[in-house]
């Protein structure tokens, strides 16, 4: 039986955060639908919500993202957020994750963590509306592979923590990442994705890549922009491109 953090976790994190809670649930369809179902009734208090096992986890562009108990943390973040510009904030999301977790983990864009080449982790974020304030309420999925993940239906099987951190578990993990996540999101709310762009090139798993785009579009990636988009030199020129319009997968890669 896992023995999660919820208490160490709520004692770091609330003096920055007034209001938090920590909850795990055995098991939720998907603790971002969760949160949102509740913030559209209105609660939008902050909080870390933890499954043990989601039954109908996602990912970016509708995939799915498949965990069951002991194999992977899964959580979601929520907290109202005021930024001036949203733009960036799953790289910013990505950074802290992986400065809290391992030197060697690199971010491709614009959500997975990857371990040479694989993928390890997915992010998603969603917000909600929070009436007339400029705040929104924001709700930060985290889906990290903690132990051996099946590869049917995909090119390249998953990478998982225990590879770096054997014998690490998912309520270690989540001790590692949590506060500094709390403290990444305030500082973007403050800061923007200026704040996380030297610190995500750093780790930029795309640099100098050939990529193709989900549009057909082929060429090779340099970087990100002040705004977070991906800079990709075509025969056409230079394209920014916004996680919003299109997927991006390395040539010669598995993963999108």
């Amino acid at each position: 039986m896992l023995r999660w953090p919820a208490e160490a976790v709520w004692e770091q994190v609330v003096p920055q955060l007034p209001g938090f809670t920590v909850e795990v649930l055995p098991q939720v369809d998907s603790t971002n639908s969760e949160l949102m179902r509740r913030a559209r009734a209105g609660d939008m208090a902050p909080v870390l919500l933890v499954a043990e096992q989601q039954t109908a986890g996602r990912g970016r562009l509708g995939r799915g993202w498949v965990s069951d108990a002991g194999g992977s943390l899964t959580f979601s973040l929520g907290l109202p957020l005021a930024p001036r510009d949203w733009s960036g904030l799953s790289l910013a999301v990505g950074v802290s994750l992986a400065e809290s977790l391992h030197p060697a983990i690199q971010l491709k864009w614009p959500n997975d963590l990857w371990l040479h080449g694989r993928k390890l982790a997915g992010i998603l974020i969603e917000t909600a509306s929070a009436g007339a304030s400029v705040e929104r309420f924001a709700v930060v999925g985290v889906g990290l592979n903690i132990g051996p993940r099946p590869a049917e239906g995909l090119v390249t099987a998953p990478a998982w923590l225990q590879e770096l951190h054997p014998g690490m578990d998912g309520p270690q993990a989540l001790g590692a990442v949590a506060l500094p996540l709390v403290q990444a999101l305030q500082t973007f709310e403050a800061q923007g994705f200026a704040a996380f762009r030297g610190r995500f090139a750093a780790r930029d798993a795309l640099q100098n890549k050939a990529v193709q785009l989900s549009d057909g579009t082929a060429g090779t990636a340099c970087g990100v922009g002040e705004d977070g988009a991906l800079l990709v030199h075509t025969p056409g020129g230079m394209k920014h491109v916004t996680s919003s319009e299109v997927s991006v997968r390395p040539i010669g890669a598995a993963g999108a």
